[in-house]
Formats: C-alpha cells, sequence, structure tokens
C-alpha cells in the first residue's frame, strides 16, 4: 500500500439489487475523481446483480443472506461484524433494502450515507415515484442523507430536484431521477472523504457550516 492509498478514505458499500449507483462510484473513483478505496461491497441478497459489477471492478464481495438469520438484530449484527472486519471509514447503502436496527445505526453514526428516491420527508420508504404522481407533485428528486435509526429520516447532505411532466409515468420519472443520482452520490461521497461533509451533534455540516433541513441542493440544469 502506497501512502496516497493508506490516505484514501476506506468505503463499504451494501447492495441489494442492480447496483447501478455502486457502478456511479466505481465510475467515479476509476476517473480519479473520488479520493477513496472501495474495499468491500457486501449484498444481503446472493442473486443481487451489483455484485458481478464490484467483481469485475477488482473489488472484494460478500454476502450476508437475511434469510437466513431469525431476526433483525442477528442479521445486522453479523453484517456489522462482517463490515467491521473492513475497517471502513464510511459507509454507502446503494440500495440495500433492509430495515436497520438502532443498534447498528448508532454504531455507525455520522459515517453511514443513504440515497432515497425522493425529496424526503416526503415520501419515506417504497414507490416513490407512483406516490409523487398521484399527488400531483409539480417537482419529485433524489436525497443523500446520514443514517439514522428513523427509516429515511436522517439528516439531510444534498438534494437534487427534476420537473414532474404532464406525460411522466412511474417508470419515466424515475429514469430521470436516477440521473441524478449518479451525480449526486459521488459528489456527496467525494465531500466526505475531502472532510467537508459531516454530521455533527445531529447535524450536517459542509466546509463546517451548517446546512438547511433541506441539505445542499444541486443544480439539475447543468446535467
Amino acid at each position: 500500500m502506497t501512502d496516497a492509498d493508506s490516505q484514501r478514505t476506506r468505503v463499504v458499500v451494501l447492495i441489494s439489487g442492480t447496483g447501478s449507483n455502486l457502478q456511479a462510484l466505481i465510475n467515479a473513483q476509476q476517473a480519479g475523481e473520488l479520493p477513496i478505496e472501495l474495499v468491500a461491497v457486501i449484498s444481503n441478497r446472493p442473486e443481487a446483480k451489483g455484485l458481478k459489477r464490484a467483481e469485475r471492478a477488482g473489488i472484494p464481495t460478500c454476502v450476508v443472506d437475511h434469510t437466513q438469520f431469525d431476526g433483525r438484530e442477528s442479521f445486522d449484527q453479523a453484517l456489522q461484524r462482517k463490515i467491521d472486519a473492513y475497517q471502513p471509514d464510511l459507509i454507502v447503502l446503494a440500495g440495500f433494502m433492509r430495515i436497520l436496527t438502532e443498534a447498528f445505526t448508532r454504531h455507525y453514526e455520522g459515517r453511514m450515507l443513504n440515497i432515497h428516491p425522493s425529496l424526503l420527508p416526503k415520501y419515506q420508504g417504497l414507490n416513490t415515484h407512483e406516490r409523487a404522481l398521484q399527488a400531483g407533485d409539480e417537482e419529485h428528486g433524489v436525497t443523500i442523507h446520514f443514517v439514522t435509526a428513523e427509516l429515511d429520516g436522517g439528516p439531510i447532505a444534498l438534494q437534487a430536484r427534476v420537473p414532474v411532466l404532464p406525460d411522466d409515468d412511474a417508470t419515466s420519472l424515475a429514469q430521470r431521477v436516477l440521473v441524478q443520482e449518479h451525480r449526486i452520490y459521488p459528489l456527496a461521497v467525494k465531500w466526505f472523504a475531502e472532510g467537508r461533509l459531516r454530521m455533527v451533534d445531529g447535524r450536517v455540516l459542509l466546509n463546517s457550516e451548517p446546512l438547511g433541513p433541506s441539505g445542499y441542493p444541486i443544480d439539475t440544469h447543468t446535467s
């Protein structure tokens, strides 16, 4: 390991599915845009396609299959042991479809990020695009937040907004949101790795300045 490698932020990514946000991180890291080392990708589903993305990039992978445990607590304990073996500085949830226990989130408080396809606090949980359309919203988007025990309720770091178009359905809206997901997740990870983005006493700081409740707004018109 070189001195440069030792200074890189060690990142473990948790996935459950295709891993498109994982791929955005891999692409940015390989392009030299992120001062990080992707030390492991862990999935709770053995069939997750994102594991293949990690393997192609030479990133160690492992599976902690939640169906092999008798409850959420025992699964989280096993997952925590696996994560800690990699000694990460940051844990990135990239489509990790598990509700995490309070003990687990407390263990990683201030160093675990999640991405959620809505403008939180709107539409915590699932089916966010359908719910935005049913509500007649004029805009929708994506949020990066620090993880706490509250589901999709941790303090917000970044948000990107997209317009809801008259002819949108859930698929077209999801695709437009996904473009912004792939933009802002690497950016949030970059800022964390550079020491610019932090959670302190339950508030998000960017460049040592507290952000408002909606976090840092990303201009989507420059994409």
